[in-house]
Parts: structure tokens; sequence; C-alpha cells
């Protein structure tokens, strides 16, 4: 293999790592789980779920519709961000065979 292309995937790899850390770390501070309505006396509840080592913990977050759009949104930043490391992880995968260190 050239030198140069070596010297690449090396660089590659070394920013991969960079990354998957960076979204590691992003990840932490989203919340996780997802989010449930529940209907009592015509009025919508909101909670949130997410599993706890093997308990399953539900977190009450409000009547108010703007916090739950955030945290929506938050769990689909989550989700999204969850895909790229995955995608990062399997490309440091393929990396590590062509360049075997």
């Amino acid at each position: 293999m050239s030198t140069v292309i070596y010297g690449i995937l090396k660089e590659e790899k070394q920013r991969n790592l960079e990354l998957q850390e960076a979204y590691a770390k992003e990840i932490k501070l989203l919340p996780k789980g997802s989010l449930v309505t529940k209907r009592r006396n015509n009025r919508k509840y909101y909670y949130l779920l997410y599993r706890e080592k093997d308990k399953v913990k539900t977190d009450y977050i409000g009547k108010n519709d703007s916090t739950v759009e955030d945290i929506r949104r938050s769990i689909d930043k989550r989700k999204q961000l969850e895909i790229v490391l995955k995608r990062l992880k399997t490309e440091y995968k393929q990396i590590c065979k062509i360049v075997k260190e």
C-alpha cells in the first residue's frame, strides 16, 4: 500500500475516533427514551419513558406543549446522533482492517 494512502487512512482513523468521542458526549447530554401521552379527564399529560438497567422508569413532563416539543426534538436528535455514531464505528472497524494496527 502506498505510504500516502496509508497516511491518509491513519489520519481518517484518528478523525473518526475524535468524532465518535464528540458524538458520544453529546448523546449523553440528551434525554433517552420516548414520550408517552396519557389522557385523564379529557386532559393530556406527558411522560418520558426510559430504561435504566433492568427497570423501566417514568418521569412526568407536564402539560406544557412547548416543553414537550423541546423534549421531542431532543429525543429525535439523540436518535439521529446514535445512527451517525453507529456508522462511524462501522467505518472505524473497516479502517482498522485496512491499516492493521
